[in-house]
């Protein structure tokens, strides 16, 4: 098949790789000049602009956007809308709210171009293990695009699949992020106490080496999280700061709206804000509290003890 790419960053231009390695054709643009030339010398046509862009694709087209979310999506499917025509669709890969796409979809229908939203998953890895599609829009459209489906998927048969209307794939990736989030933290956890049993000497990586087979906790993270500790057992230049890009807030703020309890995914989202703070403020006031009650002793800022 032929497919319009937009956005060529590491998502974006390993998923152009493989769809070209499937054998389909892919017109690529993005703002950054080098990264249009090293998708074409891997076999991609390149283009200087999204018009040229679309310029290039056979009636009726079909274009993946792979920035990021908010305004830089927002912008980019603004101006696709205006270069392309009815039976056209449009289709978002990145980590957009729900909502963005659902609003996006009844937009674009007016103009009787399709939307589909595909939450994404496999990151740097997706390239060659493939790629893990939530897959919302009409069925008509999505159906049309099956074979780019299938070929970014880790296999023909699995791994993607379309799970509702427009909004139903990134609502299905948020929710997979907020998960993601709460079984991270739970391995975070658990190796830190580990860590902490200093008498019993334990190897962090042999351990999760170990539970990598026939364990109940067995996963891809476990797999990332034994890679990292072998490679760097005191994870030694590693800052304890973990930002968060949206969609564990999203998560919690949605289960807030329907009353729904999400204990563990709220705490490791909580968690990750602590996580920034050098000297949290509500620590300090802890101490001053137990001073001002108990007398208890405050550790100076300058104490390293």
């Amino acid at each position: 098949m032929q497919l319009g790419m937009i956005g060529l960053g590491k998502m974006g231009a390993n998923m152009t790789t493989r769809l070209i390695q499937g054998g389909h054709t892919l017109v690529v643009y993005d703002r950054n000049p080098e990264a249009v030339q090293a998708a074409a010398a891997g076999g991609a046509i390149a283009s200087t602009t999204l018009a040229e862009l679309v310029s290039q694709l056979a009636a009726p087209r079909a274009v993946w956007v792979m920035v990021p979310a908010g305004d830089p999506t927002e912008q980019t499917i603004h101006e696709l809308a205006a270069l392309l025509s009815a039976d056209d669709i449009i289709l978002d890969g990145g980590n957009s709210n729900y909502k963005d796409s659902q609003r996006r979809a009844d937009l674009l229908k007016a103009q009787g171009i399709h939307f589909i939203d595909v939450g994404t998953s496999g990151g740097i890895w997706g390239l060659n293990e493939g790629y893990s599609l939530m897959i919302g829009g009409a069925p008509e459209a999505v159906q049309r695009l099956n074979l780019i489906f299938a070929t970014l998927a880790p296999a023909p048969d699995r791994g993607w699949g379309h799970v509702g209307p427009a909004g139903a794939g990134h609502f299905v990736k948020m929710v997979h992020n907020g998960i993601e989030y709460g079984l991270m933290q739970a391995y975070a956890e658990g190796f830190e106490l580990m860590q902490h049993k200093t008498e019993l000497a334990l190897d962090l990586a042999q351990i999760a080496t170990i539970w990598q087979h026939g364990s109940v906790v067995r996963s891809w993270l476990l797999d990332l999280t034994a890679r990292a500790l072998t490679e760097n057992p005191h994870l030694d230049g590693i800052a304890a700061y973990v930002p968060d890009s949206g969609e564990g807030r999203w998560t919690v703020q949605e289960a807030v709206d329907l009353a729904v309890a999400l204990p563990v995914i709220t705490l490791a989202l909580q968690n990750r804000f602590r996580s920034r703070s050098e000297q949290p403020f509500g620590d300090k006031l802890l101490a001053a509290m137990r001073n001002q009650f108990g007398g208890h002793a405050i550790k100076p800022t300058d104490d390293p003890a």
